[in-house]
């Protein structure tokens, strides 16, 4: 799977939404008939999730309730593995994108070709649940506590989501797009933790060679 530089990408929860249960939904999308619905939550706001961990450190990430606001989806498309055939997009209203109180909602009408109705058809059997979304981040804090276990926790806040770009069902959901943005993440943010550390421990050897040269002057 080719990775587009500066791209990072997220698992999500896809389902087939069964047309009794649809009005549920809190989107408007007009006639159902045949539309062969799938939906997920692209991103949940306000609630942090674990990217990576090891022995040193915890990454954690949370997405504010605000960070779509101003994000770019004029014509965002859906793929399988984002590659390939598009199944459907915005600029026919075949995919609809809605900010609500959980989260960034997707929702797909997939019965428009017949490559869309098979793939309906393995998500309601539940051979293909899950889904990864593109994107590229605008703004964004850090902050850095002791967890319980006395490792690192960084945590990233995404305050502005600057592109979305598609929406994707997968075949795995810990695929290879969505392993190499998050370890490009935190490899970043490791070497600079370690960075500072050296500088620290530079700054702080060099105070205690200054003071043995003021002890060895007799403190002066």
């Amino acid at each position: 799977m080719a990775v587009k530089k500066d791209r990072e990408y997220r698992d999500m929860t896809l389902e087939a939404t069964p047309e009794e249960t649809r009005d549920t939904v809190h989107v408007d999308i007009g006639e159902r008939e045949n539309r062969m619905t799938v939906s997920g939550y692209a991103s949940t706001f306000n609630e942090p999730y674990t990217l990576y961990e090891n022995g040193e450190y915890i990454f954690s990430e949370v997405v504010d309730r605000d960070a779509f606001a101003n994000t770019d989806m004029s014509d965002v498309i859906m793929q399988y593995n984002h590659e390939g055939r598009v199944f459907a997009r915005q600029s026919n209203n075949t995919l609809r994108i809605t900010p609500d109180e959980k989260g960034l909602l997707i929702e797909a009408d997939l019965g428009g070709t017949e490559l869309g109705r098979q793939l309906y058809e393995e998500i309601r059997g539940g051979y293909t649940n899950k889904m990864s979304f593109g994107f590229t981040v605008d703004g964004e804090d850090e902050s850095r506590e002791e967890a319980l276990d006395g490792r690192l926790l960084i945590t990233r806040t995404i305050k502005s989501v600057r592109k979305l770009y598609d929406v994707s069902a997968v075949s795995i959901p810990a695929n290879d797009a969505t392993s190499i943005s998050v370890r490009s993440l935190t490899d970043g943010v490791i070497e600079k933790i370690e960075a500072e550390r050296l500088q620290a421990e530079a700054l702080e050897l060099r105070r205690r060679k200054l003071l043995a040269k003021v002890k060895l002057n007799g403190g002066q």
